[in-house]
């Protein structure tokens, strides 16, 4: 009887760990998503040689997250809104380009990658098979996708960027759906920042991916 309400405890505080790591992780994209934003209107007049460094210094920070998150959560989510704003910096004369050409196409790519990111995600976070094999598929096709993406700029390929972005939601979806699980399999609190930083990506290729088809059926 005593053994029971232990790990009837058990369950519930690791129940309860679960849902405090997932309303931290998303609470974390959002804010990572409002620096992004504040990025892209900070650097929305830079010239695209200084919007590539601010790209670098994203990642940068996005490689030093791995080192800090178990020294020290303050500087891990610190880097992880910097990762916001730099990526946003970097990207910002591309979405300042689509905004004044046409603006309809981020407002239609925004709202999918939100429908996008909340069907995959849910079917992760239900699913109980193990979603790591799918993962590491998707990894490889990921690379194989750069590869392609590099050949397309040097090689004519019909409907190549088309292509290309098609390959890119399907690889995400799959991502997505794995980040997802590990959110729903976690109980490392510590490990929000880089969760969320997953995620955040997810949703920031998704949204280019978008981007590029909804602007090609618009020209």
């Amino acid at each position: 009887m005593d053994q029971s309400l232990r790990y009837g405890g058990y369950g519930v505080t690791t129940r309860d760990r679960t849902h405090t790591l997932f309303g931290q992780t998303m609470g974390y994209v959002a804010v990572t998503a409002g620096f992004f934003t504040l990025g892209a209107y900070l650097g929305r007049n830079l010239t695209h040689t200084w919007a590539f460094v601010w790209y670098i210094v994203g990642f940068v920070c996005l490689i030093s997250m791995n080192f800090t998150v178990r020294r020290s959560g303050t500087a891990t989510t610190v880097l992880l809104f910097v990762v916001g704003v730099a990526l946003g910096i970097g990207l910002a004369p591309t979405l300042a380009y689509y905004a004044t050409m046409n603006p309809r196409v981020l407002w239609q790519a925004g709202g999918a990658t939100a429908l996008f990111i909340a069907g995959f995600g849910a079917a992760g976070y239900a699913t109980r098979r193990d979603l790591s094999g799918l993962a590491r598929v998707c990894f490889w096709a990921l690379v194989a996708l750069i590869v392609f993406g590099i050949v397309a700029i040097f090689v004519r390929i019909p409907h190549g960027e088309l292509i290309y972005s098609v390959l890119g939601l399907v690889i995400f979806a799959g991502l997505t759906m794995f980040d997802f699980q590990r959110l729903r399999r976690s109980t490392d609190l510590d490990s929000a920042p880089l969760l969320a930083a997953s995620i955040f990506l997810d949703a920031l290729n998704v949204f280019l991916f978008f981007l590029r088809i909804f602007s090609s059926e618009n020209n």
